[in-house]
C-alpha cells in the first residue's frame, strides 16, 4: 500500500522560558535559561534546590475551576498546550470526521504531584484513609489524552505513551504512523510533565542525575561542557496537530512542515547509562534515515538528546559522528535542554517544536553555558555554542532517550522536498 504523506499543522507549548509558541521561540533564540530557584517547595535540605519551573501559570485562566481541580499539573499544562496547537491549526472540528480524529499523548512520570500528596496526607493523617476520589483520575498518565479527547469530541484513537523521556517522541511517531496508514486523518499529539515535586527532585537526587549547581542555577545545564555534571530538572507540555497531507490540503490549512519519518529502538544495556559507544542511539537515528528514505548528507540540523550528564553527552556525539561520518561536521547541533532543562516526557516534543521552528524561520537556537571543551568530544562539531545561527534549513531531526534505554528519533523536513 502507498503511505499517506502527514504533515504539521498547529503548535502549541507552555514551557520554563515561555508559556506559548511565540514566548518560547523568542526566548529559544535568545538563548534564555529558564532555570531560577524552586517556588513549588521548601528545598533547602535538598542537594538540589533550583529547576525549571513553568512560571507565572495559574490554570483557572484556563480551565475552568471545577475541571481544573480534577487534574493533576500534567493534565493542566497538557490541555492548554493542545487548545494553542488545535486553535494554531485553524481547524473547524464540526466539519471534520471527528472518529478519524484521536489523540496520542505522552508522560514519563504521570501525576507525581497527586501521588505525592495523598499518600502523604495518609500517612500524616490519623489511620483513615480519605483519599480524594479524583486521586486516582488526577495520577494515572493516559488521563491527559482523555481530557483532551473529551474536551474536543475526538473518537478516535486515544492513548499515551511511557517511554521514560522518550515518551512524547514516540507519541509522535504513534500518531505518524497512524495517519500514514490510513487509519485516521488528524492527531493532537505531544506530551506534559510536571515533576518539579519533593519526589521528583529528591528521587533524581538519589539517582546522582541532577545538576547541584544550586550557586549559580542558570548556568548549570551546560551539555557538551567539560564541566557538566547533571541535568536540570524542567516541566511543560507541547502539542503538535498532525495531519494527513490531503485533509490538510482540502481545508486550506497552513502547513508547517512534513514528518518525513520515525525511528525507534533500544540499548539492551543499563537501567539509565546509555551505551558507552552510543550503540542505540545509532540505531535509532539510522531507523529514522531508513523509514525517512533519506542519506545521513540530507541532514541539515539535530537537536541533541544533550541532557548535560557526563556519560550521556559523550555517549550521543559518538554516535552522530558514526551515522553522519565527514557530513556531521557540516551539520548544526544543538541541544535546548540548555535552556528549557530537561523536561522528561514532554522533552522530545518541545525539542520538535524547536526543529519544527527552525525549519520555519531559517535559525538554529543555541546550546547556552558553554565554558570549556571536553577532549572527549570533538570540538570540530558545531554545537551551536552560546550564539544562535542564521541556516537554511530543509531537514532536521530531533533525538530522545529514556531511562530503560528506550531511544526515540522523529525527522521534519520541509513541505517542499
Amino acid at each position: 500500500m502507498k503511505l499517506k504523506r502527514v504533515v504539521v499543522t498547529g503548535l502549541g507549548a507552555l514551557t520554563p522560558i515561555g508559556n506559548n509558541i511565540q514566548e518560547y521561540w523568542n526566548s529559544l533564540i535568545n538563548g534564555i535559561s529558564g532555570a531560577a530557584p524552586i517556588t513549588y517547595f521548601d528545598a533547602t535540605n535538598f542537594k538540589t534546590q533550583f529547576a525549571c519551573e513553568v512560571k507565572n501559570f495559574n490554570a483557572e485562566d484556563f480551565i475552568e475551576r471545577k475541571e481544573a481541580r480534577k487534574m493533576d499539573r500534567f493534565a493542566q499544562y497538557a490541555m492548554v498546550s493542545a487548545e494553542e496547537a488545535i486553535n494554531d491549526s485553524g481547524i473547524n472540528l464540526d466539519a471534520i470526521n471527528r472518529d478519524r480524529a484521536g489523540v496520542i499523548w505522552g508522560s514519563g512520570i504521570g501525576g507525581l504531584e497527586t501521588f505525592q500528596n495523598e499518600v502523604t496526607n495518609f500517612v500524616t493523617g490519623n489511620g483513615i484513609p480519605k483519599f480524594n476520589p479524583f486521586f486516582i483520575p488526577k495520577m494515572i498518565a493516559d488521563i491527559a489524552s482523555g481530557h483532551i479527547s473529551m474536551k474536543y469530541g475526538l473518537r478516535g484513537p486515544n492513548f499515551t505513551t511511557v517511554s521514560a523521556c522518550a515518551s512524547s517522541t514516540n507519541a509522535i511517531i504513534d500518531a505518524f504512523n497512524y495517519i500514514r496508514l490510513g487509519m485516521a486523518d488528524l492527531f493532537v499529539t505531544g506530551g506534559s510533565e510536571a515533576a518539579v515535586t519533593i519526589a521528583g527532585i529528591g528521587g533524581f537526587n538519589a539517582m546522582h542525575a541532577l545538576s547541584t549547581r544550586n550557586d549559580d542555577p542558570k548556568t548549570a545545564s551546560r551539555p557538551m561542557d567539560k564541566d557538566r555534571e547533571g541535568f536540570v530538572l524542567g516541566e511543560g507540555s507541547g502539542a503538535l496537530v498532525l495531519e494527513e497531507y490531503e485533509h490538510a490540503v482540502a481545508r486550506g490549512a497552513k502547513i508547517y512542515c512534513e514528518i518525513g519519518g520515525g525511528g525507534m529502538s533500544a540499548d539492551a544495556h543499563h537501567l539509565t547509562a546509555p551505551h558507552p559507544e552510543g550503540l542505540g542511539a545509532m540505531n535509532v537515528m539510522l531507523n529514522c534515515l531508513r523509514d525517512a528514505d533519506l542519506q545521513p548528507s540530507d541532514v541539515d540540523a539535530l537537536n541533541m538528546h544533550g541532557t548535560s550528564t557526563p556519560l550521556g553527552d559523550i555517549a550521543e556525539s559518538k554516535a552522530i559522528q558514526h551515522v553522519f561520518g565527514e557530513h556531521a561536521y557540516n551539520m548544526s547541533l544543538n541541544s535546548t535542554k540548555s535552556m528549557t532543562g530537561h523536561l522528561l516526557g514532554a522533552a522530545g516534543v518541545i525539542e520538535a517544536i524547536s526543529v519544527i521552528l527552525s525549519l520555519k524561520h531559517g535559525i538554529i537556537p543555541p546550546t547556552i553555558n558553554h565554558f570549556t571543551d571536553d577532549d572527549q568530544i570533538d570540538s570540530k562539531l558545531n554545537f551551536t555554542f552560546n550564539t544562535a545561527q542564521k541556516r537554511d534549513i530543509k531537514v532536521g531531526m530531533s533525538n530522545t532517550f529514556g531511562f530503560g534505554g528506550h531511544n526515540a528519533c522523529v525527522l521534519m523536513k520541509k513541505i517542499d522536498l
